[in-house]
């Protein structure tokens, strides 16, 4: 009879191959966090029922006006924003320090809104859905 000496795994090859699925697994969950920028779509909040939310060309209020949004809109498709707070900022920042900033640099963000794309200003959306 022949003896078929078995092996087991050696405990480092083991633990190189734990560490190197972590590895793989956090740099694609990273790579699918840093993609993220917000919800998929905004809800219109913050204007007057006698007024709309502009659609500009580019991230600017003297920019070119391409459309409106109606107040209360939603199915806004987010297409990424810019500008606004930092976490940091947000976090160590008293109030009057936080309203400055976001004066100096105002959030915008890319939207489509029934066939128009364009740039709106962020503090007139939140988060919101879109049933169609």
């Amino acid at each position: 009879m022949i003896r078929v000496r078995q092996r087991a795994f050696a405990p480092c090859a083991v633990a190189a191959s734990v560490w190197l699925g972590a590895a793989i697994l956090l740099t694609h969950a990273a790579q699918l966090r840093a993609e993220a920028d917000g919800p998929d779509f905004y809800q219109v909040t913050g204007v007057a029922d006698d007024d709309v939310l502009n659609v500009r060309a580019a991230p600017s209020p003297h920019a070119k006006k391409l459309g409106a949004i109606p107040p209360g809109a939603d199915c806004v498709r987010n297409l990424g924003c810019r500008g606004g707070l930092t976490f940091e900022e947000f976090t160590t920042l008293s109030p009057a320090e936080q309203a400055a900033r976001r004066r100096a640099n105002p959030r915008w963000c890319r939207i489509e809104y029934r066939g128009v794309t364009g740039w709106v200003a962020g503090r007139y959306l939140a988060e919101g859905g879109c049933s169609e």
